[in-house]
């Protein structure tokens, strides 16, 4: 078991440090406050787990097995990452032509209201729930750390918990990193140059997701 364990905690860094709309949304929150970023990683991680338990029952294999199904939930999935995408490239016009000064929101820290943190919550829960492929990866990533005789059911819920809160710790170091950067990416054109990258990423994200057969 403790080998099985390195080798899934070795996996997970590894799909952690795959770059993704997961990732892109995480820093794009995290330039607002470090507040918002690690309430999207709780979010995105919590869409984690539902998925793992998700691939526990089985259930994902319906998704994979229905044509249909999976059709649905990758649109969906296209039309929450476009979203995303023109969110953050609105944010970005908005703030040029309010003229953001220096040492704006990004230098919030953990401060902000509690809507603004549910928002941020949300935003990471509803990307991960909305992409096809976390599903379809859970299913076929799971099963393959179960070891022979262990109860499959339990162990897998076991794993997929681990892994959320794996990823939350590795999430965090981006948050972190950040907001010790935030001397720089508060100024205001750095900031806005940054949304727009991320809206850009989202939206292409969003558009190939559409386009995949």
């Amino acid at each position: 078991m403790p080998s099985t364990l390195i080798a899934f905690l070795g996996a997970c860094t590894l799909i952690a440090a795959s770059p993704g709309p997961s990732t892109v949304l995480i820093i794009k929150q995290s330039l607002h406050s470090r507040r918002s970023g690690f309430l999207t990683v709780l979010g995105n991680e919590t869409g984690v787990f539902v998925w793992g338990l998700v691939a526990a029952f089985g259930l994902t294999a319906l998704l994979t097995a229905s044509e249909v199904a999976y059709g649905v939930m990758r649109v969906v999935g296209a039309v929450v990452l476009v979203a995303f995408g023109v969110q953050a490239l609105r944010q970005a016009r908005r703030s040029r032509a309010d003229g953001a000064g220096e040492g704006g929101a990004a230098g919030e820290g953990w401060t902000g209201g509690g809507r603004a943190g549910w928002a941020a919550y949300r935003g990471g829960l509803l990307l991960n729930l909305a992409n096809p492929k976390a599903a379809v990866f859970a299913l076929s990533f799971l099963p393959q750390f179960v070891p022979a005789g262990a109860p499959h059911l339990p162990t897998m819920a076991g794993l997929a918990a681990l892994w959320a809160v794996y990823e939350v710790g590795y999430y965090g170091l981006y948050v972190w990193f950040v907001g010790r950067m935030r001397a720089v990416l508060s100024r205001a054109g750095v900031r806005r140059r940054l949304e727009q990258i991320s809206g850009g990423v989202l939206l292409v994200l969003g558009v190939r997701l559409a386009l995949e057969g």
